[in-house]
């Protein structure tokens, strides 16, 4: 059965100097990268979420009490301690987040996950997995577990090299 990926690789056959090989992979990567990305930002929005409040909120509940201070949140997203507080601003107006003043030293904030916060999350979750296991689940367990096995070697080639040329 012929993809799009197999229509590229016919209309560039001969054109470059490439390994077609090589191609045909990392072009089904990117693809499937854009589709589930595209899947992420549909469960999102089909549960109200805009996909800077997903992110803020998926590192709040990866933590056990839910809390986080905004300048390890702002340090996790990449983002300028302005850029936090304009999120976290907007979590908070939405009832997603509440921030809360430390007992022991009032100049200290945490940032908490509301419940409703959660539910959203956890709503967003149950549907992003319903998509990632249906295209995933085209595979068999053992191609599944040759498919990660695969894909890690590549991270971690791709990992050591960012890390090398820092």
């Amino acid at each position: 059965m012929e993809d799009s990926v197999d229509r590229h690789l016919a209309r560039w056959r001969g054109k470059g100097p490439y390994d077609e090989r090589v191609e045909g992979v990392v072009t089904r990567m990117q693809l499937l990268v854009k589709h589930l990305r595209q899947a992420k930002e549909a469960s999102m929005a089909e549960v109200g979420l805009q996909e800077f409040e997903f992110q803020t909120l998926h590192l709040l509940a990866a933590r056990d009490d839910r809390r986080a201070t905004p300048t390890e949140l702002a340090s996790q997203l990449l983002l300028s301690p302005a850029g936090m507080t304009g999120r976290l601003d907007t979590l908070e107006r939405a009832g997603l987040v509440r921030r809360i003043r430390g007992s022991g030293d009032r100049r200290r904030v945490d940032v908490e996950m509301t419940e409703r916060g959660h539910d959203l999350w956890m709503e967003a979750m149950v549907i992003q997995a319903r998509v990632e296991t249906g295209l995933v689940g085209v595979l068999s367990p053992a191609e599944r577990e040759t498919l990660d096995a695969l894909l890690k070697r590549l991270l971690l080639k791709a990992e050591a090299e960012a890390e090398a040329g820092r």
